[in-house]
């Protein structure tokens, strides 16, 4: 498949159609084509950005030539579903990010095929403690949003029980109001076990959001502590939210969690303390350096009320500008795609190695290993030098 030039209007055999819009290397109101494939063999939908650059810098863009091979693999369902997500369809959203989160037959493929209609939307992660109104904050800021008619994604994730497997999912209660929204879509998740404050499958649900044409995605994380920072490989922008009152400040105050922000947010900030948290953080900035030489603005909001919510957005809007204008942004997701490919790597080999071990396997495994029968780093060795030797005999000779 031949790639059309840059300053091509059509490209047989698609029907293309103009829009505009942001993508991520923050470039605002560029010209782009939507190509609505006419072929049988072939039915998708894809964005070519019409602008002086090369096709290194045009990563959607290089992904096309592949785009057709993976969506002939799907199958008509699939297909349909992409075509409904594509238009605007909630319903056929809410199938596909089920299909991702449950890894269903298929999901990958989904998943390749939407992949080069993503990089429109802008991330944000809200994380903080538990009881720090991260689900208010995130209510008050996409009525904010709707308000200026940017279409906005929510997720919110929960905590998985350790002892049933379920999970409340309560989060969506306090969002109740833009139920009726069709530009606001909200999807709770459960960590399903995961830490890091993250479920295993939020950053491929992010990208099910971003291919659908959101906006903006916020992503709520689980209450989390000091370390649980597997947001900021996902998120454009790091918001840690922070209240007065939460016991001792300097263990609040705590490399990881604090160190992830690129806005900090007191919230609740009508309460005692809310000072004395805002030196907190004014001492430490004063003792650590940024590699981006960004210093991360403190604002105060009463999410309840609704106070400081604008002045939030326009904290969000200056370090996207901050971002673009010292190009900033494709380092950053470079840098955060590093970790996510490691991460991912990871998943899948682990999946591999379980898929050939039964649970018979791993409940003999474990009874040898708790009765000092043997160690678990033999172990280990063993299981992954069978994985290596059934990879090498599967490849073609």
């Amino acid at each position: 498949m031949r790639l059309p030039p840059a300053d091509a209007v059509t490209y047989s055999p698609f029907q293309t159609h103009p829009v505009s819009g942001f993508n991520r290397e923050g470039h605002e109101g560029h010209t782009s084509e939507v190509l609505q494939d006419s072929s049988p063999s072939c039915n998708f939908v894809s964005f070519v950005v019409h602008e002086p650059s090369t096709l290194h810098e045009r990563p959607w863009v290089s992904c096309l030539s592949r785009l057709c091979f993976t969506l002939e693999r799907l199958s008509n369902t699939h297909a349909s579903l992409i075509n409904q997500l594509r238009a605007g369809d909630p319903r056929a959203l809410a199938r596909v990010i089920s299909a991702v989160e449950n890894r269903t037959p298929g999901w990958s493929d989904l998943l390749k095929a939407l992949f080069p209609h993503t990089g429109h939307a802008r991330i944000l992660g809200m994380t903080g403690a538990p009881g720090a109104g991260k689900s208010t904050l995130v209510d008050q800021l996409a009525r904010h949003y709707r308000k200026e008619n940017r279409t906005v994604g929510i997720i919110a994730v929960d905590p998985t029980s350790p002892y049933t497997g379920g999970a409340i999912l309560g989060d969506r209660i306090r969002m109740q109001e833009h139920f009726s929204d069709p530009g606001i879509y909200i999807r709770s998740m459960a960590t399903r076990g995961s830490l890091g404050g993250l479920a295993r499958a939020t950053a491929d649900v992010t990208t099910v959001l971003d291919a659908s044409g959101r906006d903006l995605i916020m992503i709520e994380t689980v209450g989390v502590g000091q370390d649980e920072i597997d947001v900021v490989r996902v998120a454009d922008i790091t918001i840690v939210i922070l209240v007065p009152g939460m016991g001792d400040d300097v263990q609040t105050i705590k490399a990881g969690i604090m160190e992830i922000a690129d806005i900090f947010v007191i919230n609740k900030s009508d309460r005692d303390g809310a000072e004395r948290v805002e030196r907190e953080i004014r001492a430490l900035q004063s003792l650590a350096v940024r590699g981006d030489q960004w210093t991360p603005p403190i604002v105060k909001t009463i999410a309840s009320e609704g106070k400081g919510i604008a002045e939030l957005a326009h904290a969000i809007a200056n370090y996207e500008s901050y971002l673009r204008k010292e190009n900033l942004v494709l380092k950053r997701n470079i840098q955060n795609w590093q970790e996510r490919l490691i991460e991912m790597l990871r998943d899948a080999l682990l999946d591999k190695a379980r898929a050939q071990m039964s649970d018979g396997d791993m409940l003999r495994y474990a009874a040898e290993i708790a009765e000092h029968r043997r160690d678990p780093y033999s172990l280990i060795e063993e299981i992954v030098e069978s994985s290596a030797k059934k990879v090498d005999q599967t490849k073609p000779m």
